[in-house]
């Protein structure tokens, strides 16, 4: 290894990968005896605010200590990607979450990558505060969600997950003109 090179084994990826391996365990808890069991729901929602605290934490190693490599940058909104679909995917297939809410998320954050991609030989768009608070607002839009509050809590859930997709979509515009910006600019 030359000097200066960050390992591909660091603290950083390797939480990546645990929050990536914790998608499928969340997925069969959330779905055990179609989602009805208290027990089951508790477990499914440690689960994924486990995976998605694993992935604040991965993201605050990788800057502090220096350890951002190629891998994580592609395989950190994967798991994020994949965490957050397995969880509206689920909630959807229950029929607790609206496919519509589902698809408009799914939308976002393949249109994202996609621009992404469209873009990336002018330039990289980094990730926004107004990603970041979307992304912290569908994380307790799906926990509301997941957890087994009583009835009166579906104002609460609603609320929440109306905040999310509002950023959802606004964050997704503000992508478009980044991308489009960038593009131009670089012309």
């Amino acid at each position: 290894m030359e000097r200066g090179a960050v390992p591909l084994w660091n603290i950083a990826n390797i939480l990546t990968l645990v929050r990536l391996a914790l998608v499928p365990v969340f997925a069969v808890l959330l779905l055990h005896a179609d989602g009805r069991e208290s027990w089951w729901r508790l477990a499914a929602a440690a689960v994924f605010m486990i995976a998605s605290f694993t992935d604040r934490l991965d993201g605050q190693l990788a800057r502090e200590r220096g350890l951002i490599t190629d891998f994580g940058k592609i395989a950190d909104p994967i798991a994020d990607k994949a965490l957050i679909g397995a969880a509206l995917v689920g909630l959807s297939l229950l029929g607790e979450l609206g496919w519509w809410v589902t698809i408009v998320i799914a939308a976002r954050e393949i249109g994202v990558t996609l621009l992404r991609f469209w873009v990336i030989r002018y330039g990289v768009i980094p990730a926004s505060r107004g990603g970041k608070a979307k992304t912290m607002a569908q994380i307790a839009a799906i926990v509301a969600f997941l957890l087994p509050l009583p009835p009166g809590a579906a104002v609460v859930r609603w609320v929440l997950m109306g905040a999310a997709l509002v950023l959802t979509v606004v964050t997704g515009a503000d992508y478009v003109v980044r991308a489009l910006r960038l593009r131009a600019g670089a012309r």
